[in-house]
């Protein structure tokens, strides 16, 4: 991803659930980024240009140990 779409969902995750979340790049990936809460790893966001249509998907698995 590009840094100002790094930057557009970092301030949005931001708004929207938690001041203390950020995204950031993912090493050799340029379709995706990871989500943090502080330093604890939550999830990956998927850039998805289909059919001329933008969207981003968040994905974000929970352990059974988490719970």
């Amino acid at each position: 991803m590009k840094p100002e779409e790094l930057k557009k969902l970092d301030a949005y995750f931001k708004r929207t659930f938690n001041p203390s979340m950020s995204v950031k790049a993912r090493p050799r990936k340029d379709d995706s980024a990871e989500v943090y809460v502080g330093d604890e790893f939550l999830g990956v966001v998927f850039k998805d240009e289909e059919d001329g249509d933008l969207s981003y998907n968040f994905s974000m698995a929970i352990l059974d140990v988490d719970l």
